[in-house]
């Protein structure tokens, strides 16, 4: 499992990234897009709709299954990955790169762990 370093992580599974713009990138993880399987759908919000931290933005559809997307953050949507619209399968090939959605106007962040913490957090859940 691949966990940079430079990213926020959730038990949930997501990551949060913060942009030199002063927005964040939101995400799964590696642990989650390996846990869901092939994905082959997303469902994402639209801009300028609000979030609010523990509470769903989105789902995912894999061969498996429909997952909730939650978030870490109480913001506003400022973009979407409409490139995953077309192809879901992104986020399995390079999870970190297929960002969700950006936010911004962040008001409060959920409990964030540091890479180590979180990979220490999906070795106590196996």
């Amino acid at each position: 499992m691949n966990f940079p370093a430079n990213l926020k992580y959730t038990k949930s599974h997501e990551w949060l990234k913060k942009t030199a713009e002063g927005t964040v990138q939101i995400g799964l993880t590696d642990h989650a897009q390996n846990e869901l399987g092939d994905l082959v759908f997303v469902n994402l919000p639209s801009v300028g709709d609000a979030l609010t931290v523990g509470e769903s933005f989105a789902d995912v559809e894999s061969v498996k299954a429909v997952s909730d997307v939650f978030s870490p953050v109480t913001a506003v949507v400022a973009a979407v990955n409409e490139l995953l619209l077309d192809d879901p399968a992104m986020i399995n090939t390079d999870c970190y790169d297929a960002w969700l959605i950006e936010a911004e106007g962040i008001e409060l962040e959920d409990e964030l762990l540091n890479a180590e913490e979180y990979e220490a957090f999906i070795q106590e859940e196996a």
